[in-house]
């Protein structure tokens, strides 16, 4: 089965580079299409204090794709781990999720704090954040995720940058 999205709007922020890392010292603006949304759209999602936004990695070329295990950003030191148990942007359908501080809804812009999108990312969903939909029970994690996480949404303290 073959599925078909099509974008609800896209990001626009002053970061076009693909890197990691700081991600929570961006300011971004996720605008919807206008062809497709009016403002009515968004009506009330200012009363949350969070968004789930779901976009495309569409600067992830197919020949890129991870279908296996690889290592977490190439780094020898941490184990090889299927591509379902790491976040990477290399994933079979290149989609990713984030959830972001809502700063303002205007019109048919969302600004938010922290997304992880470069500018022209296309948006495929945005969902309001509501604390029934988080965990439930105990989170545990192994600890080079804990590492790999040390500076991605704030730069490391350290002078060497981690």
């Amino acid at each position: 089965m073959d599925i078909t999205l099509t974008p609800i709007g896209s990001v626009h922020s002053s970061r076009s580079e693909v890197t990691d890392d700081g991600w929570d010292a961006e300011t971004a603006c996720i605008t919807l299409d206008g062809d497709r949304f009016t403002p009515d759209a968004l009506r009330e999602l200012d009363s949350f204090s969070h968004v789930e936004v779901v976009y495309f990695f569409d600067r992830v070329s197919t020949e890129k794709i991870e279908y296996g295990a690889r290592r977490p950003r190439g780094n020898m030191d941490w184990p090889s781990v299927g591509i379902f148990a790491q976040r990477g942007k290399n994933r079979p359908n290149r989609l990713g999720v984030s959830v972001c501080r809502l700063l303002r809804v205007h019109d048919l812009t969302i600004e938010v704090e922290g997304l992880d999108a470069v500018d022209g990312t296309p948006v495929v969903d945005v969902k309001p954040y509501m604390t029934e939909f988080g965990p439930r029970g105990r989170l545990r994690q192994p600890p080079w995720a804990t590492e790999l996480m040390r500076g991605y949404w704030s730069p490391p303290d350290t002078p060497s940058g981690g």
